[in-house]
């Protein structure tokens, strides 16, 4: 069975179920049993739940795993304008309020990333700690071409599998919504935030990875006050997808609080 036709299945299996979020309706899947510890998910730039399922099933046997949908985004209302990064995390913590837990664990891929790094700071009572897969543009490619060119190199190196699950949110996402958000991201100040995250965090990084260097991926775990790195050998920027076992795997005992 393929990877795509197992997350599929998956998506089907899902607890789906929709949640208003200050203006707007968002879509949530969850996995795993209610009882167990919480984790949340949350999505990269013109994604959806769907490329975080497979990291989510295998969690699953030990959390409850919960992958919201921003708004604009799966199948989240789909607000005329887009959200920059302080607004999706502002919209994150009110979800995450609505769970009814304490501070939770989360992951982020990607743009994701930058989402958890702007809640944790401004909203430190909702996060016990972070898991930064693939952390975001590494800003010593200073130009939207640059990224552009860097983001299409990763596409090649993913699972074949990730592709059309890619086109198939980039195209619910729409042109304009990818473009204006992926400048919302462009434009925020990573760097000066991250000195600003007290909780653990886990920077995990794919060996093959094109999007996030192993020099800025260095630079966050310096910046960040409590962090460490992990690098996943063979594996590209979207390791939630196409590398989820071994993600899975680094990553178990950092969820526990290790």
């Amino acid at each position: 069975m393929t990877l795509l036709v197992r997350t599929i299945r998956a998506a089907r299996a899902a607890r789906s179920y929709d949640v208003t979020v200050g203006r707007w309706r968002m879509h949530v899947r969850a996995f795993g049993s209610p009882g167990a510890a919480p984790v949340v998910l949350v999505h990269g730039l013109g994604m959806s739940s769907l490329y975080l399922i497979p990291t989510a099933v295998e969690l699953a046997g030990e959390f409850d795993v919960s992958i919201p949908e921003f708004p604009g985004f799966g199948r989240s209302e789909r607000p005329f304008r887009s959200h920059g990064v302080p607004e999706l995390a502002d919209l994150l913590a009110e979800f995450l309020g609505s769970l009814g837990h304490g501070p939770v664990p989360l992951l982020g891929n990607s743009v994701g990333c930058q989402i958890l790094i702007d809640l944790a700071m401004r909203h430190p009572e909702r996060v016990d700690r972070l898991v930064l897969v693939g952390p975001t543009f590494d800003p010593g490619y200073d130009s939207y071409l640059q990224q552009a060119g860097r983001l299409l190199l990763d596409a090649l190196r993913e699972a074949p599998s990730l592709v059309p699950v890619a086109i198939y949110d980039y195209l619910r996402t729409g042109a304009w919504r990818f473009w204006k958000t992926f400048k919302h991201a462009f434009d925020d100040p990573i760097e000066a935030k991250l000195a600003h995250v007290h909780q653990p965090v886990l920077v995990v990084r794919g060996e093959r990875d094109p999007i996030v260097t192993q020099r800025w991926a260095e630079e966050v775990v310096r910046l960040l006050p409590r962090a460490r790195l992990v690098v996943i050998p063979g594996a590209p920027h979207g390791a939630n997808f196409s590398a989820a076992p071994d993600l899975a795997r680094v990553i178990r005992p950092f969820l526990r609080g290790g």
